[in-house]
């Protein structure tokens, strides 16, 4: 079972000051997740090498059992800090692709020549696609082989329109993941704001928030059992 792993490499929060990057919990949980589900696991990213982090991720009140037990372990650090890069690697090679999320992915992974190609050659391949929280932004452009969006009349999810505007980012985002969905034709469900929530359908994966981490790669686990 051979699972790749996408991480963003863009570290900047749009005209703001801050920092970005991906989200810790929501890359710690599945990793070890699939680890323990005995997955070959490979990460990448646009740029290879060391994703950035995203700041607030770290901070002691978002710390879970993953995110602890991720700072704990030298050999899952040492392999996060050498990504290989995302136009290295084909979708022949995998059985599955999650993304994490953070807001980072926004501005790369959605955009991103390779991304999409990986995303529409699993899809073809029938083979599934993982995203949570910011990372169901990947989907806006891929297109099925018919040259419609791969989210259009799928049942997705993603981070809420109102979660967005809780931590204050609606104007900073390049777009809001809810209304991109929507747009592009998918039937958006979401649960309560940072209630853990995911959507399978078909070979599409998604979770709504940090929360829905693990629970969305539980359900890629079993969907590739």
């Amino acid at each position: 079972m051979n699972i790749l792993m996408v991480l963003t490499s863009h570290d900047t929060l749009g005209s703001t000051a801050e920092k970005t990057g991906f989200w810790l919990e929501e890359f710690a949980a599945p990793y070890y997740s699939f680890k323990e589900a005995g997955a070959t696991l490979t990460l990448v990213s646009p740029l290879g090498g060391q994703p950035p982090l995203d700041p607030k991720s770290d901070d002691p009140a978002f710390e879970t059992e993953a995110t602890r037990r991720f700072k704990a372990d030298p050999a899952a650090m040492n392999e996060l800090a050498n990504t290989r890069r995302l136009d290295s690697v084909s979708a022949a090679a995998f059985d599955a692709v999650f993304y994490p999320g953070g807001h980072g992915p926004l501005w790369d992974l959605a955009e991103d020549p390779a991304s999409i190609k990986l995303i529409e050659d699993m899809l073809a391949a029938g083979k599934p696609v993982a995203a949570v929280c910011h990372a169901p932004g990947v989907l806006r452009h891929p297109k099925t082989a018919a040259g419609v969006p791969v989210v259009q009349g799928k049942k997705v999810t993603g981070f809420t329109n109102t979660e967005e505007e809780a931590v204050g980012l609606t104007k900073v985002v390049p777009f809001l993941v809810e209304d991109m969905l929507k747009e592009n034709g998918a039937l958006y469900a979401k649960a309560a704001d940072w209630q853990p929530y995911v959507v399978t359908d078909g070979l599409l994966i998604s979770g709504q928030n940090p929360a829905s981490s693990e629970p969305a790669a539980k359900a890629l686990l079993q969907l590739l059992a």
